[in-house]
């Protein structure tokens, strides 16, 4: 159960991203002082952990409403996040998360913890399909213990989450902009490592 909460949890932190949504979040803030970073950090990560508790406990549903398996659900689910993983590979992280529109508007804004930086630059389409294919690929787990094991998940992902973009000043200047874009590959392959699981698990049960 440790190891299956582990690997959920780190699965999810690196898809999240937070050190390249940091980053996006300093340079965002016209005066990031520290109460504007702990205030902004809150939102987008109670945002984060909204979303994600609804898309366990409702993603599953909503698609089988729309008559979607959970096999294409891993098939497109791996491809968003195998373009995701190129991306960061490339050291492009989450900038192409949300479009131009989406950060000219949250430049006029004062607040832009809820969109775009809690949605869709830290929770996006690679997170749904990451929290739904993760809770079918365990079915054969009591009900109950799976949705503990991924809300838990969630809970430790979205705390790291929280963290790191409230000591995001901090972390920025310490890496600089060579750390993060390393640390960011690095994540790429972690992630373009899981799209490869989840694309060809889907393929290959679609093909059966």
């Amino acid at each position: 159960m440790l190891n299956l909460l582990l690997h959920q949890t780190i699965a999810l932190i690196t898809i999240l991203n937070p050190i390249a949504a940091a980053s996006i979040m300093v340079s965002m803030i016209d005066s990031p002082t520290p109460p504007t970073i702990r205030s902004t950090a809150s939102k987008a990560t109670f945002t984060v952990l909204v979303a994600s508790l609804l898309t366990l406990f409702g993603g599953e549903f909503i698609f089988k409403l729309f008559g979607i398996s959970v096999d294409s659900i891993k098939v497109i689910g791996g491809v968003i996040l195998m373009i995701i993983a190129i991306n960061m590979v490339y050291g492009e992280g989450a900038k192409n998360r949300h479009s131009p529109e989406e950060r000219d508007e949250a430049a006029e804004k004062e607040d832009i913890s809820i969109v775009p930086l809690g949605i869709p630059i830290l929770f996006g389409p690679g997170v749904i399909a990451t929290i739904v294919v993760l809770h079918t690929n365990n079915k054969m787990l009591d009900p109950i213990i799976n949705y503990g094991i991924e809300s838990v998940a969630i809970l430790l992902s979205s705390l790291v989450v929280f963290l790191t973009l409230r000591y995001a000043g901090s972390i920025t200047k310490y890496l600089g902009v060579t750390g993060i874009k390393i640390l960011t590959r690095i994540m790429g392959l972690v992630v373009g490592a899981i799209a490869a699981q989840f694309l060809v698990g889907g393929v290959k049960a679609l093909w059966g």
